[in-house]
Parts: structure tokens; sequence; C-alpha cells
């Protein structure tokens, strides 16, 4: 096994998109906030699809985690399908609740839905791999691609962090 690596809480996908992760209080269930930035502007004016999608991954993983009911794990995204119903204009606040909608020991189903104030925008459905990871400092690494979780919290977030304030903190 390999030294244990650094975690960096909030990771800087979030801290980038802005991410805040408003509530993660029912295991199983997620629930983040982002704000249509400027910069994620397409050509037509509007969001760019991909990163509406790394909200709901955000969402749709941070719910497996905490679905995890403190097993020690890493998530891995495994394959996603994202439907943008809406165009999202820059400047726009959106909301994204991700659940568990089933599973098991090893995998994990997940569907997120994103809104404005006033319409769905977007919906998203995923299976998470699960795997078994030891205690935090034994020198474990994550699969490729996987996220940890478990005993750290939604999104491998420590508690503490909740009370952390501004863009990109976990709520």
């Amino acid at each position: 096994m390999s030294p244990a690596r650094h975690l960096q809480v909030p990771p800087n996908c979030d801290l980038t998109l802005g991410l805040v992760c408003e509530d993660k209080t029912t295991p199983g269930r997620t629930r983040w906030r982002m704000l249509a930035d400027e910069r994620f502007v397409n050509p037509a004016g509007i969001v760019q699809g991909g990163f509406l999608a790394a909200l709901c991954d955000s969402a749709m993983g941070a719910a497996t985690v905490t679905w995890a009911a403190g097993r020690p794990v890493w998530t891995a995204n495994v394959e996603m399908k994202v439907s943008f119903l809406r165009p999202v204009r820059p400047g726009t606040t959106l909301w994204c609740t991700a659940e568990v909608v089933g599973g098991g020991r090893r995998v994990a189903f997940v569907e997120a839905e994103v809104r404005s104030a006033t319409e769905v925008v977007a919906r998203a459905s995923s299976t998470y791999l699960l795997t078994e990871r030891t205690v935090p400092g034994q020198g474990d690494d994550p699969p490729a691609g996987a996220e940890p979780g478990g005993s750290l919290g939604a999104g491998g977030y420590p508690a503490a962090n909740r009370a952390a304030s501004g863009p990109g903190r976990d709520g």
C-alpha cells in the first residue's frame, strides 16, 4: 500500500463551481446550491450543460456517502444520464436535490433534480460503486475516479465544516 493521500476539503471542483451543500441530514438525500456564473455560459448565452452535470454529480455522490450510513467507503460514479429540460441564464441560483432510490452493499442508484426558483431545469440519474476503505491514515488509496465518503460525511467533508460559510463551503 502507498502512503495515505491528503484529502482537500472542500475539493477544488466544488470551490471552482461555487457549490454549497445546504443539507445532508437525511441519510441518502442531499440538497446543494450553485449560482450559474457568467464563466459557465456557452456561445448561445446559456449555462453549458456540463456545469449542471457537475452539480448533479456532487449532489448524488454526497447522497451516496450519507446513504452508506457511517460505513467507510470510496464512491465512484460509473455512469450518469442528464436530461436538460430548460435553458439556464447566468445569474440564476440553482438548487439540486439528490436521493438514493435503491442499491445494496456495493452499488447505489441515485436520482437528482435541478431547479431554479420557478422551474425544473434538469434531471439526472446515476449508478455509484461503493468500495470499502480502511480508517483514514492507514494508507489506503482510492480507486480511480472515487471520492471519499462514509465516516467523513457527505462528499468526504468532516462534520466540522457544516458551520463554514461562503461560496464552495459545505453547509
